[in-house]
């Protein structure tokens, strides 16, 4: 009894895990993908600025390429985590189909009845 306990709270924990580990994937990527636009308006401003938008020109702001770059970057950095987050998201979910699985099987043992409802009608229900 206390190993199928421990057993269910070390399941337990590791769906909150795992469901901690996918909030924070998610939370990340909205600020990546905040900054990312930060940058962008950043970028926008500095060209409206200047009046240059070509970044081959040679008096293009270097604020504005930097600016870019880290914008890229993030952008990068992003589509790793959304990945990263698919992972997360499965795995998280596979672990909660095993944790319900193991609580139905621990309810069903906990259950003397539980047996009896799947045994067939005949002789040996009549017993």
């Amino acid at each position: 009894m206390k190993s199928r306990d421990l057993a269910m709270r070390l399941k337990r924990r590791e769906v909150e895990e795992k469901s901690r580990k996918v909030d924070d994937l998610e939370r990340i990527i909205r600020e990546f993908d905040q900054m990312a636009s930060d940058l962008e308006r950043q970028i926008q401003l500095e060209e409206d600025r200047t009046g240059i938008r070509d970044r081959a020109h040679f008096s293009y702001s270097t604020f504005a390429k930097a600016a870019a770059q880290r914008r890229d970057n993030l952008r990068q950095s992003t589509e790793g985590l959304r990945e990263k987050l698919s992972a997360a998201v499965r795995e998280r979910d596979d672990t909660v189909e095993q944790f319900s699985r193991a609580a139905q099987q621990a309810a069903n043992l906990d259950d003397p009845r539980a047996g009896r409802r799947d045994r067939p009608f005949g002789i040996t229900a009549l017993r």
